[in-house]
């Protein structure tokens, strides 16, 4: 499998462990790498999706329709998805990610008017697939389903995951552990947790108690989400490569 890293700030963190124990073998590719924070609107030569039984596209700070990224990398990645669902590759969207397949789907995303940062409830009416909150987030856009997609899980803020065939497109972060979390808080430079009233302390101690029951959770989901890989014939990667 293969974690796509849009931005060196959001690796895949507890979900590498989890596909992991699931027995996959874990790759990870870098989109932007660290030295073109500053400068994110590069060209990118993805791999070939059909070497992969699953795509996990992660987290982002830029947003999916930002106009420096459209017609570059963002455009790339999306071709990319779309080419991997179409050859029957998983596709599992977290965050920016969740956001990308909703777009290559034919989804929109916009801004929110309702920011989550922190530890928010999501309600979901398939827990077989994404168990109840709550789930970490850090977020400004927000997602509209693509057409024919289900939603599964949402809040009083925003959709929160959404699958259609082989694809499923969360809004969380369910892969956070103390040191992601920290990480961020670390890279807050624009002020982001207190304009939403929140405190740096008031993050790392609820993340300290509640990631234990997350990881749990997120072990669920990814069995869960590994499920819908199985009802139809399975893809078979190119292995001569």
């Amino acid at each position: 499998m293969l974690f796509l890293y849009n931005d060196p700030s959001a690796p895949e963190a507890l979900l590498g462990a989890a596909f992991a124990d699931a027995g996959f073998d874990i790759r990870t590719f870098e989109v932007v790498p660290a030295g073109r924070v500053d400068d994110p609107a590069l060209d990118v030569d993805f791999p070939d999706p059909l070497d992969y039984d699953v795509i996990v596209p992660l987290g982002s700070r830029w947003a999916v329709y930002d106009d420096r990224l459209v017609r570059h990398w963002v455009a790339g990645e999306v071709a990319m998805v779309r080419s991997a669902l179409a050859a029957g590759v998983g596709v599992l969207g977290v965050c920016f990610g969740g956001q990308l397949l909703a777009h290559a789907l034919g989804g929109t995303v916009t801004r929110s008017p309702h920011p989550e940062i922190g530890w928010h409830e999501v309600h979901s009416s398939r827990t077989d697939l994404v168990p109840d909150g709550p789930w970490f987030q850090w977020h400004f856009d927000r997602i509209t389903p693509p057409p024919g997609a289900m939603e599964i899980a949402r809040n009083n803020c925003a959709t929160q995951a959404f699958v259609q065939g082989r694809a499923m497109g969360l809004q969380f972060h369910p892969e956070v552990d103390a040191d992601l979390v920290e990480r961020w808080i670390t890279e807050d430079a624009d002020g982001d947790i207190a304009r939403l009233g929140l405190t740096p302390d008031g993050l790392r101690a609820e993340t300290a108690a509640r990631t234990g029951d997350a990881a749990r959770r997120l072990g669920r989901l990814v069995h869960g989400f590994l499920g819908l890989l199985t009802q139809d014939t399975p893809h078979q990667p190119n292995r001569d490569r």
